[in-house]
């Protein structure tokens, strides 16, 4: 089996050359065409095979003009994103290949190079296939792992969204649609009753739930919920609560709930998307959580919106004097922000250091691992590493000098569609230990995740094609803790004997 590994090397920075393209007599030279400008609407799928295809393939796959394939694990490396950038805009004369940012904004050049990533997913996949198991035993570079079930669709499981555990081990389990389940060994066992109702608007409905690190002594558990606007059941908006269980028999009912955060009623909205919601503690008592854009795009740059923002309070939802706009006038949400220019973050997660981290979506092309720093604007939607979905241009991914933005730490291109984070702790896989492990929806995926401060060491890709990885968490034993959607169950990855 082929292990995926992804580092970051520092290399001689190769080139893409066209000759047969532009600069050979039998073409058309650059300055003739008519310039692709930001406000044209271009496929990009189009413009490559008008543009690139007879030189590099329709695949990628090389031969034109004595061009090579780009379809290999090093030129799919996040380090050649700025080359490759760089060389359709500038050209490579001794390649014959002119400059195309004569004839093409800079967002068409992007887009050019986000579609080259899909060809190069794309034939990697056919190449290489998925990690598969020999004998029931998947290889991995550090771990070998096997796969289990642990509950499966004939427990009950509805678009299962979060898992957690109590301090006895029982499982806790989400269900989009607005239930939680309790959950012992591979066996449903009961059901929470009298949890808050939630509007069940597209992606939104009960999500995430979180157990307090100190629930042996203070019985707190936290949920993010999709609240119905009072006025309006079909609009609503992320909310955080925390309630306490008290059990009868094997089921539990839900006591003496607080709002931890809500934002103004006025921002509610019938949106069905992008409601963001993971929590964690840091252990200092404070709790972070996430609310996505909700569509709003240019919203997310706006501190007197809600949306797109993670934020951070004290685990009563008091806001904590230190946050970056604790005394900056507006909604009652400011004070809460604690980062902002998010698109959709669901995953997030304290790893062994102390840093947050978030994996969030991008559109097509481009989600990210960020760690997150207090007060900083992660750009969305002026900077972006993805097209829009219909095939066009959007943005491109670096900031200007005058706009003061983080970067990523990784983007995946294509999209996976990232959901779920978590930090490999315990015992069960040591090599992994400090690690990231980070879910995929549409890229049906486990991926996991070394990094050195900010910076990415390597990665690799555990699981692929199981179903759309809806969560990620390392369980109490140590083991990693699936949740997937279609089919709706949970599996673990534990430690190969």
């Amino acid at each position: 089996m082929i292990t995926r590994i992804y580092s970051i090397i520092v290399g001689s920075i190769g080139i893409i050359s066209c000759s047969t393209l532009v600069g050979s007599k039998d073409t058309a030279k650059p300055e003739s065409a008519t310039k692709i400008t930001d406000g044209q609407q271009v496929s990009v799928s189009q413009l490559y095979n008008d543009t690139c295809s007879k030189c590099h393939g329709v695949n990628a796959e090389g031969g034109g003009g004595g061009t090579k394939s780009l379809i290999n694990f090093d030129k799919y490396d996040q380090k050649w994103d700025k080359p490759f950038f760089d060389t359709i805009k500038n050209g490579a004369p001794n390649m014959g290949m002119e400059a195309y940012g004569q004839t093409m904004s800079e967002k068409a050049i992007w887009a050019l190079v986000v579609h080259l990533r899909e060809l190069q997913a794309k034939g990697l996949r056919a190449q290489f296939g998925s990690p598969k198991p020999s004998g029931g035993v998947y290889s991995s570079k550090r771990h070998n792992f096997r796969i289990e079930t642990i509950l499966d669709q004939s427990q009950g499981l509805k678009t299962p969204w979060a898992i957690d555990w109590l301090p006895d081990g029982k499982m806790l389990v989400t269900n989009l649609p607005g239930t939680m389940f309790i959950a012992e060994g591979s066996k449903v066992i009961g059901k929470i009753e009298g949890l808050p109702a939630t509007a069940t608007i597209g992606q939104g409905g009960l999500m995430d739930v979180a157990v307090h690190p100190d629930y042996a002594n203070n019985g707190w558990i936290y949920i993010a919920y999709a609240e119905p606007k009072a006025d309006d059941p079909k609009a609503g908006l992320t909310k955080i609560v925390r309630g306490k269980l008290k059990f009868t028999g094997k089921n539990a009912q839900w006591t003496g709930q607080q709002t931890v955060f809500e934002a103004d009623q006025q921002f509610y909205t019938s949106a069905g998307i992008h409601f963001g919601s993971r929590i964690v503690f840091d252990g200092k008592g404070h709790v972070f959580f996430v609310v996505g854009e909700r569509g709003g795009n240019m919203l997310a740059q706006e501190l007197g919106n809600p949306f797109g923002k993670i934020y951070r309070t004290n685990e009563d939802g008091s806001i904590p004097a230190d946050n970056p706009f604790a005394k900056q006038p507006g909604p009652k949400h400011v004070g809460a922000i604690w980062s902002y220019g998010h698109r959709n973050p669901q995953g997030l997660v304290i790893d062994l250091a102390g840093n947050l981290w978030d994996t969030e979506h991008a559109p097509r092309g481009g989600d990210e691992v960020n760690m997150i720093a207090k007060g900083s604007n992660y750009g969305w939607p002026v900077i972006c590493f993805g097209i829009n979905y219909n095939d066009s241009p959007f943005q491109v991914p670096w900031p200007t000098a005058s706009q003061k933005m983080s970067m990523p730490t990784f983007r995946w291109l294509p999209s996976i569609g990232a959901c779920g984070l978590d930090v490999v702790r315990g015992n069960a896989f040591p090599q992994w230990k400090g690690d990231l492990v980070a879910g995929g929806l549409s890229g049906q995926n486990v991926d996991r995740i070394r990094v050195s401060g900010d910076k990415l060491v390597e990665r690799e890709e555990l699981i692929q094609g199981m179903g759309r990885v809806r969560d990620v968490m390392t369980g109490p034993d140590g083991n990693i803790y699936v949740v997937l959607n279609q089919p709706d169950i949970v599996i673990r990855l534990a430690p190969a004997k």
